[in-house]
Parts: C-alpha cells; structure tokens; sequence
C-alpha cells in the first residue's frame, strides 16, 4: 500500500472517530449545562412558593388546585410539578402533576422519583415550621433540550465532514507532492546522471532522506571514479610489458641455437615475472581503495604484529635468498606493547609486505633489512643509496619509479603502503637513517591522540 493511501485511510478513519468523540464530550457538557440551568429553576421556584406561603394557612383549609390553561407554543405544562405540604403532613397546594408526587419528610435536596413509569427529578425545600415544598420536572424534557441542542451542533458538522475529508485528501496529495517529485526525477534519471538531488525546496522532514541519497550518490561515484581509473590504469600500464613479452616470444621462437635461446626464455621468464607482479599490485591497489571507500565503520579487532610479520616475512623469502638479504625484527620489552593498532589484519599484511618487498629489492646485496616496533611506531630500513631528496618527494605516485632502477617493479607498492596507512590513521614518512646511508621508512599515529 503506498504511503498515500495509508495516510487518507487513517485519516478517513481517525476524522470521524475524533468526531464522534467530540460530539460525546458535547452532549456531556450540554447535558450538565442543561442540568444546572433546570435545577437552579426548580431551585428558585420552590423557594418563591415558600416565601409566598410562608404566613398563609394554618392547616384548616382544604388543599388548593392550581389549574393552568391550556399548553401553548413550544411550552408543555405537563412536564413539571409543584406540591405543598404543611407542617402535619397535609398537601396545602398542588399542581395537575404535583398531586402524584410523593411527600418525603426525610429527603432533602434533589431525588429522582419514578411517576406513572417516567423519570422525574424532584427537589424538595422544608422550611422551619415543618411545611415542605418539592418542585420536579420530567427528565424527558431536559433530554430533548439536549437532543435538541445536539442535533442543531451537529447537522452543520455532518453535512460539513465530507467538505473536512476531501480538504484532507487534497491536503495529503499536496503535502506528499514532493515525494512524488523526487520519485518521477528518480524514475526518468540516466543510469549515469549522479548529480544530488535539490534540497533547497524539500521539507524539513525530507531532509534526512535526501542527504542519505546524495551522499549514496557521492559514494556510487566514487567507486566508479576508482573503477574507471583501474581500468585505464591497467589498460595503460600492461600493454607495454604485453608488447615486451610478444617480442621476447618471438625471439624464444625464432632462436638459432641453444644459447640464444636459453637466454631469451630467461628474460621471457622475467617478463613474466614483472607481469604477475604488476598484475597482483593492481589488485592489491583496487582492494585496498574498495575497503577505503566502506572504512565508516571503526576498527573492532587488534592487528596481531608477530602473526602480520612471520606471513609478511615469508611472502618476501625467495627475493631475500635471491639477493641474500637477511631480515631482523626488533621488539619491545613486551611484544604488547608492539604499535597497538585496531584495523584488518589482511590489509596491515599487505602494507607490511610491501614495505619489506621494496627494502630488500633495493637495498644492497647480502645486507640487512630491519622492522623495529615500538608503542608508538614502526619502523622499517635497509643499507643502499641515498635516494635524492626530490625523488623522495614524489613517492607515492603511481606507476612512477625512479630511474636507473635495475630491479622490475610496478610504481605502486610506495602508494598502496600510503593507502592502507591513511585507512587506519597512520603517516608514512621517508627519510635516510640516523647514519645518512640507505633508508628508512617511518609509520607513525597520524593524529597524536590516536597514541
């Protein structure tokens, strides 16, 4: 059922029940306002009777007959009654309806009396020399004054309710107007237009609603911005060692003796090396930007450092035996006090091995590569040259790698170790170590705080 329909069918339902309530309410109030009005009459009437009667008679009399004329207009005689009794119980005065009323020496006050099976209210005033006085009334009349008055309140309300509900649905139909809009500009958008809705005309309670859409938008954007970027990234950067291993191919093929040829499947091999690498890095990168892009949620599970490093070590193992690079991790007094960091294990191994992959690739043949931890930072050096201070600068950048590089890379490991360190709110900073030589790569809390 649509919102729509919803809402005109609580209110198709609530209207006449609230309705009905306050005609409740009003037949009360009238009720008691009709009540007080004929009960402060009879008040007044049985009190004039007694002022005028107090001095007359002395019981010898016989009881007097007040007759009316004949009831007139709106008015009707029969609906009330007088009676008076002396003071030895006598009737002394009386009306065509005041002789059925019963003489009670010990009421006082209002009574409800039943007369020929009708109700009457009687109320009955005694004076200080015994004689009592009671003035009543039908309740029948005070129920019609009631229904009439009721019913003249609500003849123009009944004939307006249905003028109230069209006035709801119409008000309704407005109201969710803007819902519509947004729904119709929804419906006939392209798949590519995410451009944000306007919210300078939306309601107030919308508000909410659009800024949640806008900012769907936004990360639907952006995921396509990295994806398209992935896409050209590696449309670019793997058509040239493609063309490279075409060539290397045809040379493997077209070799004149075994030699030659050994030597040309060896760069084929390597080739192919560079390839995977390339390969695996990309991926390695477009994972890390996905988890970037859904990181609004904080970190629930502590990185286990000495898990991360014995898998990062071995990933690194054949480049290391390659170039007999040896590996040292130095730890804290207690390793719990190694970088405390919440975050995913998985990505902080990536970071890791990158890290140790680029130490030992141009670091110095059968030199040292070390981790130092501490509670506050990682560190991670190794013995070669010196890296000019503008090439350090430009790190990070992706698919760019310093030249005169022998080792095969891809200009991306530099920019992934970035990505998964901004993610967990870590800076990396290069630099020489203490000695000038070689050089050192520093992860540290980004914000101060976060230590």
């Amino acid at each position: 059922m649509s919102l729509q329909r919803r809402l005109m069918l609580y209110l198709l339902v609530s209207a006449p029940l609230v309705w009905l309530m306050a005609v409740a309410v009003s037949v009360n109030r009238a009720q008691r306002d009709v009540n007080e009005l004929f009960d402060t009459e009879l008040i007044r009437l049985a009190r004039q009777v007694q002022v005028v009667l107090g001095h007359e008679g002395n019981g010898a009399r016989p009881p007097l007959s007040i007759h009316e004329p004949p009831s007139t207009g709106e008015a009707d005689l029969r609906d009330f009654a007088i009676a008076v009794w002396d003071a030895r119980g006598q009737l002394f005065l009386a009306d065509r309806e005041g002789g059925e009323l019963p003489r009670r020496h010990d009421a006082t006050g209002f009574v409800t009396e039943r007369l020929n099976g009708e109700a009457w209210r009687v109320y009955y005033l005694h004076s200080a020399d015994g004689w009592l006085v009671a003035a009543g009334q039908k309740a029948y009349e005070r129920d019609e004054l009631v229904f009439d008055l009721t019913v003249s309140q609500m003849l123009p309300w009944v004939l307006v309710l249905p003028l109230l509900l069209l006035a709801l649905a119409w008000a309704v139909r407005r109201a969710l107007s803007p819902i519509v809009g947004i729904a119709a500009d929804l419906q006939h958008r392209e798949a590519w237009n995410l451009k944000p809705l306007r919210q300078d005309a939306a309601p107030v309670e919308l508000a909410p609603l659009l800024g949640a859409i806008n900012a769907q938008f936004a990360r639907i954007d952006a995921l396509l911005t990295r994806e398209r970027r992935f896409t050209a990234d590696a449309a670019h950067e793997i058509r040239t060692p493609l063309a490279v291993l075409r060539a290397q191919w045809d040379v493997v093929r077209r070799a004149r003796d075994e030699a030659e040829r050994t030597e040309a499947q060896a760069r084929f091999s390597a080739g192919l090396d560079r390839m995977d690498r390339l390969v695996t890095q990309m991926l390695a990168l477009s994972r890390v930007d996905s988890r970037a892009a859904s990181a609004g949620a904080a970190w629930e599970r502590e990185v286990d450092w000495p898990a991360v490093v014995e898998q990062a070590t071995n990933e690194c193992l054949p480049l290391a035996e390659r170039r007999r690079i040896e590996f040292a991790c130095e730890w804290p007094a207690d390793p719990r006090e190694a970088l405390p960091l919440l975050g995913d294990a998985e990505l902080i191994g990536v970071m890791l091995r990158n890290l140790m992959d680029n130490a030992a690739r141009y670091a110095t043949e059968g030199s040292l590569v070390t981790l130092r931890f501490s509670r506050d930072r990682l560190e991670v050096e190794n013995a070669g040259p010196v890296m000019d201070p503008a090439e350090r600068e430009r790190l990070g950048e992706r698919f760019r790698r310093p030249s005169g590089q022998q080792e095969s890379g891809s200009g991306l490991g530099v920019s992934i170790v970035q990505r998964i360190a901004a993610l967990h709110g870590l800076a990396v900073a290069f630099g020489p170590r203490e000695d000038g030589t070689g050089m050192k790569v520093v992860i540290t809390f980004a914000d101060a705080r976060a230590a």
